[in-house]
């Protein structure tokens, strides 16, 4: 019996540590969005009165039925192929150019250069992409060119770091090897560590292309071209149909893209 109680008392001490483990972090999660909710004071009950339900149905309705004229889907099509071609460049360009930082980022040229390196990426990717199209539009004028590089410069801190962070964890035993064997470091970049990373780095860069694809509808509004600034123009003249028939080749072209991405990282 006493055998027993002993085991029994050896189980209790155990859960007792995972039981705490588990509710200190939930009430912990609690009390602050408790607090953030009461801070900011928001309150949803307005939500839900009539006069707000029936305004807002009334503003969705003015966006039935779509316009879908052929001269009014014709212009969507092209702008649907100017967001497309912002996205796939700006990620291009931040893929290249963010390989490139992120060697010295993984500290391949000293402890120097990796600190700045680094910095670089930390304060390209803190920089908003509205903003990054801001100044952009500001630089090279309205339309697609500024949303491209301002696409450009924030993915480019983005997967900069993730690329920093995944050459500092590769492997470097075959590497090494082709160094032994009398390689350049080049040589031992590109046939060592990065046939080992290329999936990885492949899939961080879809995974940015999807991304990329929605951002680029949300920079028309500063003038950065495609179905963001059809979006925005079509809106600011309270022309809801067309600005349906907008919303809706949004809505597909991020849907082709998320299938053909998630097809592309299976292969």
């Amino acid at each position: 019996m006493s055998i027993t109680n002993e085991k029994d008392n050896e189980k209790d001490r155990l859960k007792r540590p995972a039981i705490t483990g588990i509710v200190l972090p939930v009430i912990a999660i609690l009390l602050i969005t408790a607090t953030a909710f009461r801070y900011l004071a928001l309150g949803f009950g307005g939500l839900m009165e009539a006069g707000t339900l029936h305004h807002m149905g009334a503003y969705l309705l003015e966006f039935f039925p779509p316009d879908v004229s052929s001269t009014h889907l014709i212009t969507v099509g092209r702008g649907a192929l100017e967001t497309l071609a912002m996205s796939i460049a700006g990620t291009l360009l931040a893929a290249v150019t963010g390989l490139f930082i992120a060697l010295p980022a993984a500290g391949g040229f000293g402890r120097g250069a990796k600190y700045l390196a680094s910095g670089l990426l930390n304060m390209l990717r803190a920089v908003p992409e509205l903003v990054w199209a801001a100044l952009m539009v500001l630089a090279a004028g309205l339309g697609p060119n500024a949303g491209t590089l301002a696409l450009a410069l924030h993915t480019t801190g983005v997967l900069g770091r993730l690329f920093a962070e995944a050459l500092e964890n590769a492997p470097s035993e075959p590497a090494q090897g082709i160094r032994i064997s009398g390689g350049s470091r080049v040589s031992a970049f590109c046939y060592g560590t990065l046939p080992l990373l290329w999936p990885q780095l492949t899939a961080y860069t879809l995974y940015r292309w999807e991304n990329n694809i929605r951002m680029s509808s949300v920079l028309g509004f500063v003038g950065a071209g495609g179905l963001g600034q059809m979006l925005y123009v079509h809106l600011s003249l309270f022309q809801q149909a067309q600005a349906a028939t907008v919303l809706i080749a949004m809505l597909l072209m991020v849907l082709l893209v998320d299938s053909f991405s998630n097809w592309l990282r299976k292969q």
